[in-house]
């Protein structure tokens, strides 16, 4: 009998361990999730401000680098 009554006792210590365990991956798992939300953002914000001031100029060089090979006054004319 003694036997039967320590395998409980194993088997609860062990579901609580798991248990345990368990939460430990969910916190380790909540900060990963919130690591990569926050570098999705910062890099999201990052690319804005790259596009936002690299738009033009990447349009001027590749008219500047067509085959016709305009002047920068003809690339900047509205016309």
């Amino acid at each position: 009998m003694a036997l039967r009554a320590s395998r409980p006792k194993s088997k609860a210590i062990k579901s609580a361990k798991s248990a345990a365990h368990d939460d430990g991956d969910d916190s380790i798992t909540a900060a990963a999730a919130k690591f990569v939300k926050e570098w999705t953002n910062w890099t999201a914000k990052k690319a804005k401000v790259v596009t936002h001031y690299g738009f033009i100029p990447l349009i001027i060089i590749i008219g500047m680098n067509s085959d016709p090979k305009p002047s920068l006054s003809q690339l900047l004319s509205p016309v």
